[in-house]
């Protein structure tokens, strides 16, 4: 009983080759989809990883504002200060020398004798 023609090998043997040759394509397509999914995510990482570092900077940056901003403050209070004391010290100075004016119109005026 003969159904009809008998296939030909050849066409049966090309087409196992040629679905040999697509399992074999899909399966190299399948490790590059794996090592992309894998170099996406080692990225991702890395990004993430310099986010962090950013992040960190970001906070040094903030506190070493915060401390130069300090610093300048102190530096202000510390010139108000020294400010302050020479203004203190030359009226200190304007008083000592109108004293000695005064002994000096005192010992001219009167005839003191100096000792």
């Amino acid at each position: 009983m003969n159904d009809g023609p008998e296939p030909d090998p050849r066409v049966a043997e090309s087409a196992r080759n040629e679905a040999e040759e697509f399992r074999r394509l899909a399966e190299e397509a399948r490790v590059v989809r794996d090592d992309h999914r894998e170099a996406l995510e080692t990225l991702r990482r890395e990004s993430e990883h310099l986010r962090e570092g950013a992040e960190t900077a970001r906070a040094a940056s903030e506190e070493a504002r915060t401390a130069a901003e300090k610093a300048r403050e102190a530096m202000s209070d510390a010139v108000r200060a020294t400010t302050d004391s020479l203004t203190a010290t030359l009226e200190q100075m304007k008083v000592v020398e109108e004293m000695r004016r005064t002994l000096r119109e005192l010992r001219e005026g009167k005839g003191l004798d100096p000792q």
